[in-house]
């Protein structure tokens, strides 16, 4: 187990000169992470390198992942993985076709006590801890996934009229198969745009195949070592917040969510075209948050433009929905974000 991050007694106001101490200490601990981290998920997970990245970005700003992919690609494995990694408290749910809502939140149920009185207790459900993995989250009626919502934003849970707050870092990891797949469900549109990222896990070269199935046919893998721990995560997302980033790409991701929106000054026309529904202003908040985060990955303390292009994709792809036209044309989400990538232009400053 890692040692703790030293801080500042809460009854004590820091100095300015202890704030950056322990700012740079968080840093140099992240840093210094960083490449443990790949050793430890390599014992588990072969390739995905842009994959993992995203993942580590969107929890080290403290945001909601969708990981996208066919079955068989090693999603669960790799968010358990993350898990142990980060030593938090974590649950699996598996999303099936008659899965209610009490189930993932939780319910009030009728117990007697010693005393022969009765009263209602609220039980908890498996969306209190840590990270919980949502798992195949399509499989089951929009009525269930939508039970995440209060979770996903408020970080609390409601029943009975009492607030049940969750433990704090609290993050829904969440896979999905390709909704082309016989007995998926579309997710509501309110709830995909809780999700910081949707990251889409695709089939592996040839020779990292060959390489997953000569590691997992040898014998047993070797066991995932905590580096971290709950309280590390939450000073690696305050860290996040304080990196400053230039007003012009602040504008840059702005304009990168508006420009998907059709029918609205300045869209490019072939938003207009094929888009039905476009960005709101959470896809340029979940870009500058997953930009400052992946240049404190990166060993930089401001944000570039590569940072925010980087993201474009991951961010915007579950934000826009197309229309028939785009479909009988064969135009994919990525392909939007592409063609904004090169419509919107790009700030003149940009600190490389």
């Amino acid at each position: 187990m890692s040692t703790p991050i030293p801080s500042v007694p809460a009854h004590v106001s820091p100095t300015p000169a202890e704030s950056f101490a322990a700012e740079r200490a968080v840093a140099e601990r992240l840093l210094a992470g960083r490449s443990r981290i790949d050793a430890e998920l390599a014992k588990v997970i072969v390739g995905q390198r842009e994959v993992i990245e995203q993942i580590m970005i969107s929890l080290m700003a403290g945001g909601h992942c969708l990981i996208t992919g066919a079955p068989g690609l090693a999603k669960t494995l790799l968010v358990k993985s993350i898990a142990q990694i980060f030593h938090l408290k974590f649950q699996r749910i598996q999303f099936t076709p008659d899965l209610m809502p009490a189930d993932i939140t939780g319910t009030e149920i009728l117990q007697e006590d010693a005393d022969g009185s009765r009263k209602m207790t609220f039980m908890r459900g498996p969306v209190f801890a840590n990270m919980v993995l949502a798992d195949e989250i399509n499989r089951t009626p929009p009525k269930t996934q939508a039970a995440l919502l209060e979770a996903m934003q408020e970080h609390q849970v409601t029943a009975a009229g009492v607030r049940h707050p969750l433990e704090e870092p609290f993050f829904v990891l969440a896979t999905q198969n390709p909704i082309e797949m016989e007995g998926t469900y579309p997710l509501p549109e309110a709830q995909l745009d809780r999700f910081m990222f949707n990251v889409v896990m695709n089939y592996l070269p040839e020779d990292d195949e060959v390489q997953v199935v000569t590691q997992t046919t040898a014998g047993r893998p070797a066991a995932i070592e905590a580096l971290f721990t709950g309280e590390d995560v939450l000073a690696f997302h305050d860290l996040v917040r304080r990196v400053p980033v230039a007003e012009e790409m602040v504008r840059y991701a702005v304009q990168l969510a508006s420009s998907s929106r059709p029918h609205q000054p300045g869209t490019p026309d072939f938003v207009n075209e094929w888009v039905s529904w476009g960005a709101g202003t959470r896809a340029g908040q979940f870009l500058i948050l997953g930009a400052k985060a992946r240049a404190l990955l990166r060993g930089r303390a401001h944000v570039t433009m590569d940072d925010i292009q980087s993201l474009a994709t991951p961010a915007l792809r579950h934000r826009i929905l197309l229309n028939y036209r785009a479909e009988a044309e064969g135009i994919r989400v990525d392909d939007v974000v592409k063609k904004l990538l090169g419509a919107v232009k790009t700030p003149v400053k940009n600190a490389a």
